[in-house]
């Protein structure tokens, strides 16, 4: 297929192709449209680690309609950043990925109202307690708003633990900590100790009360179902190269 830019903005591109498959090549599994591998804009080939991982890609072109919208192929353009942007990049990655460690959602507890303080306490609470046992993961939990300084040792261990995976992992941490505001949730999530579904309710905890109390308009619910999506996605993205 011709090297046409994905990645660029503007017109939709029209579905070029028919029949969309997957073929094992040295070096892992390549996407297929009508026997021929879809490029980036900058020339990389959809080529990935693990046979799963390439079915989740081929399926997002497997659904385009008529024209192909670039901005739902979520699994496909977080494959496209680990193929391009994440092995020149993996220090400045993990140093990010810390840094969400370093403000964690989930270390952050309401004040009031208590039903709220209850909810986090006992949803949150077992998260970090489990990356405390199983990781080493000590958070400092606070109290309100206002920033509290993580140990810089658990820092550092987030930090190695990032870079222990290769790309596509790395690549899918780094999305998860911006898509939860949390290198905890989305360390559990790696790890099978929650669904796509529960982290992402855990990371909406404030926002579900709030919704609970007050009702949900429609673009907060627009908002919440792309999250839903994404999430899920990721959820398979760790399955599919682990």
């Amino acid at each position: 297929m011709a090297r046409r830019g994905f990645h660029e903005a503007g017109e939709k591109p029209r579905r070029f192709y028919k029949i969309v498959g997957t073929a094992e090549v040295d070096g892992g599994f390549e996407v297929t449209l009508d026997g021929r591998c879809p490029r980036s804009a900058r020339g990389a080939r959809l080529c990935l680690p693990t046979k799963a991982l390439a079915g989740l890609c081929a399926e997002e072109w497997a659904t385009q309609e008529e024209h192909i919208a670039f901005d739902t192929m979520r699994a496909t353009r977080l494959a496209y950043t680990a193929i391009e942007a994440i092995p020149t990049a993996r220090e400045a990655t993990a140093d990010q990925f810390a840094d969400y460690a370093g403000s964690d959602l989930i270390c952050y507890f309401a004040e009031a109202p208590a039903r709220l303080v209850d909810r986090q306490t006992a949803q949150w609470g077992p998260v970090l307690d489990r990356a405390d046992l199983e990781l080493g993961l000590v958070f400092l939990r606070a109290r309100g708003i206002l920033h509290r300084e993580q140990p810089q040792e658990t820092l550092a261990k987030v930090r190695e633990l990032a870079l222990e995976g290769a790309d596509f992992a790395l690549a899918g941490l780094a999305f998860g900590a911006a898509l939860y505001g949390s290198a905890v949730l989305t360390l559990a999530l790696q790890r099978g100790w929650l669904t796509g579904a529960e982290a992402l309710s855990l990371a909406r905890l404030d926002e579900i009360y709030q919704e609970e109390q007050w009702g949900i308009d429609e673009e907060a619910a627009e908002r919440t179902a792309r999250l839903v999506i994404e999430s899920s996605m990721l959820e398979r993205w760790f399955r599919a190269i682990s």
